[in-house]
């Protein structure tokens, strides 16, 4: 017998990738389950499900940076709470110091579908009752007709797993230029927020400053350091400048999406444009800037 739930979650994260750098992305999950009926006659009450398969996936994986710990360009290292992370990538090195729960260590060479379905599904074992003998996910991303980007970012005053510094998302965005859909906009800002981390100005502080590992060798001329205290603790990263947009607040989805259409009004003062940006998977935010009419 076989029970299975559609949509039963979508995972925010970010992850280390040694072509991309630091990727963020959003993956929707679908879960089959297999085995005998219980005393209700069910495999699982969906209810179940949805309470204790979505809470398992969401506490290890959701909002936390996955790190493929078989990978050689990862260097970590974890005193009680405090995890130290270092990565070598295509796109430059990346420096962390946080708390433990802002990552998923998974134990492989890359972050794949396959890898972190065996990294969920061993966890996901321990939790289900024993009646329940098999189980099967299916990892996916939402399919995009449209120009779309990966981010990466933080959210010091966010009071949920938002202020972990390195998750992110990936977003489709939609732009309308005087009541008619710009696909120019749209791929501008799918390029220009492609594989990137958005910084909040106000976090920025000096490499020299932040307490990472002892093998960290970066300098302000190459990385921005960023260093925030949130309500999980400490948070500190060095990114390469170049995988970096600098936003002068904080970077909710309503700030990114009016940083959006300012910056469009200031390119265009002419026209009214309708941004519609989506912070992972159905989700987001609307602003409209400029003249009507």
């Amino acid at each position: 017998m076989q029970l299975f739930v559609k949509d039963l979650t979508v995972i925010d994260f970010s992850y280390l990738c040694a072509e991309r750098g630091m990727v963020g992305e959003s993956w929707i999950v679908d879960v089959v389950l297999s085995g005998g009926l219980d005393e209700q006659n069910m495999v699982l009450d969906f209810a179940k499900v949805k309470r204790t398969i979505k809470d398992t996936i969401d506490d290890i994986a959701d909002h936390r940076l996955l790190i493929p710990t078989a990978c050689s360009e990862v260097r970590w290292q974890q005193q009680g709470d405090r995890v130290w992370m270092d990565f070598s990538s295509a796109k430059g090195d990346f420096h962390l110091a946080c708390p433990e729960q802002a990552f998923a260590l998974i134990p492989s060479e890359a972050i794949t579908f396959d890898s972190v379905d065996t990294f969920l599904k061993k966890a996901l074992t321990e939790v289900l009752p024993d009646n329940v003998e098999g189980i099967s996910l299916i990892l996916r991303n939402e399919e995009h007709a449209t120009p779309f980007y990966h981010y990466t970012h933080g959210l010091k005053k966010h009071d949920g797993n938002c202020q972990r510094i390195a998750h992110g998302h990936r977003s489709p965005i939609h732009i309308y230029e005087n009541g008619v859909a710009a696909t120019q906009w749209d791929d501008y800002w799918a390029e220009r927020w492609q594989d990137i981390y958005l910084g909040s100005e106000e976090d920025i502080v000096p490499v020299g400053t932040l307490s990472l590992s002892v093998q960290t060798q970066v300098s302000d001329k190459t990385h921005f350091g960023f260093h925030y205290q949130a309500p999980q603790g400490d948070f500190q990263l060095a990114m390469p400048k170049t995988c970096c947009d600098i936003i002068p607040h904080d970077t909710t989805v309503e700030l990114l999406a009016d940083f959006i259409a300012n910056t469009l009004s200031e390119k265009v003062p002419m026209s009214h444009f309708k941004v519609v940006a989506f912070e992972g998977v159905g989700k987001g935010a609307i602003v409209e800037k400029g003249p009507v009419g």
